[in-house]
């Protein structure tokens, strides 16, 4: 997606003045501070800042999983108080989100036992969703059978059966080796292309947030503030080996390494 189409698209996820503080016997302690930001739809936004700064506490608040202390986060223009049914989450640890009691097909049937579709709609969304990650076959086998990355595809194929607006990943690949890792990578972008989803990735990586992204949002200070949002485009489908010869892939970087750096 270039930044011109980007910036005609409408905004699917908005973040406007949003803040957060924790309540400690020694008073309220500020982690994010005044954030300001908007995610378009088909957009894949990357989140990235030193260790500690608060972007998984922002992925929370994003969520809903966590209350907001002051400022909004809107989906599709209407406040975030709870966890969006247009939304879907993917954790670092799948070990921990998947049931290992379950296989793979009942794993990814999970979040649509509470949607009311038809039958035959339900199973080719598992199916395709399945498919769509390179699973297709696996369906009897049980998650520990599996190798890592196979069992990231599994929690990736649960959240696109459910078919959400926005896609949000916590850490996705750290778990998994650097081969995997790329092939993940590939993954995401083809799940925006094929499913159409706004996607958002908090990552400590900088390389996989400047080869996934259209905007790359890096957070400093502390508590947490928005310190620069860079575009990215690269024009045309993104290759692991000939998107990260370009120079431009290079420059983009040290930008956002120097960015952290200063940050932290």
């Amino acid at each position: 997606m270039t930044s011109d189409t980007l910036r005609d698209a409408p905004v699917r996820l908005s973040v406007r003045g949003l803040a957060k503080s924790y309540d400690t016997k020694r008073g309220s302690v500020p982690v994010i501070a005044d954030l300001t930001f908007d995610v378009r739809v088909g957009e894949i936004a990357c989140i990235v800042g030193p260790s500690g700064i608060g972007k998984t506490t922002l992925l929370k608040c994003l969520t809903g999983l966590q209350s907001i202390s002051s400022g909004q986060a809107l989906i599709d223009g209407r406040p975030i108080d709870g966890p969006p049914e247009e939304m879907a989450l993917v954790f670092q640890e799948y070990t921990r989100s998947l049931m290992p009691w379950l296989t793979v097909e009942k794993n990814v049937r999970l979040p649509l036992n509470h949607l009311r579709l038809p039958a035959a709609e339900r199973e080719e969304r598992i199916r395709g969703a399945l498919a769509a990650v390179g699973l297709a076959g696996a369906e009897s086998k049980y998650p520990w059978q599996l190798s890592g990355g196979m069992q990231q595809r599994v929690a990736i194929a649960r959240a696109i059966a459910y078919r959400p607006e926005v896609l949000v990943m916590d850490e996705p690949f750290a778990s998994v080796d650097a081969q995997t890792r790329f092939e993940l990578e590939d993954l995401c972008l083809r799940i925006r292309e094929q499913f159409g989803m706004t996607i958002v990735v908090v990552t400590h990586d900088i390389d996989e947030a400047v080869y996934l992204s259209d905007r790359v949002i890096v957070l400093g200070e502390r508590p947490a503030r928005v310190t620069e949002i860079i575009d990215v485009d690269f024009g045309g489908a993104r290759d692991q080996l000939t998107t990260r010869a370009v120079p431009e892939f290079a420059e983009l970087r040290s930008e956002v390494f120097e960015l952290i750096r200063k940050a932290g």
